[in-house]
């Protein structure tokens, strides 16, 4: 089987201003809300460590509760997502 090789659109070259700044952190705490979410209903319930089997996760807290390096993975994808969002040209403004 080949190997995947992981090819992101490059967005090094785009800025984004605070309020789009702050509104990556929405979407970072409303991706996370997502997923525990969909945790939650396939049956996973908060445990002190991750679990497969038992299906146990410390991550089925709220927001504020996560660790920092488990809050930047959210803002990772919510950043990278508005970055691209601009880079193919869309405008991101608020009425």
């Amino acid at each position: 089987m080949k190997q995947y090789v992981p090819h992101p659109m490059d967005t090094s070259d785009i800025e984004l201003g605070q309020d789009i700044v702050e509104l990556g952190e929405l979407l970072a705490r409303n991706t996370h809300e997502v997923w525990a979410q969909s945790r939650v209903e396939q049956g996973w319930v908060f445990g002190e460590k991750r679990d497969d089997v038992r299906r146990e996760t410390p991550c089925l807290v709220e927001y504020e509760e996560l660790s920092e390096e488990e809050k930047d993975y959210d803002r990772h994808t919510a950043m990278e997502t508005l970055k691209v969002i601009v880079k193919l040209g869309y405008k991101i403004t608020r009425d």
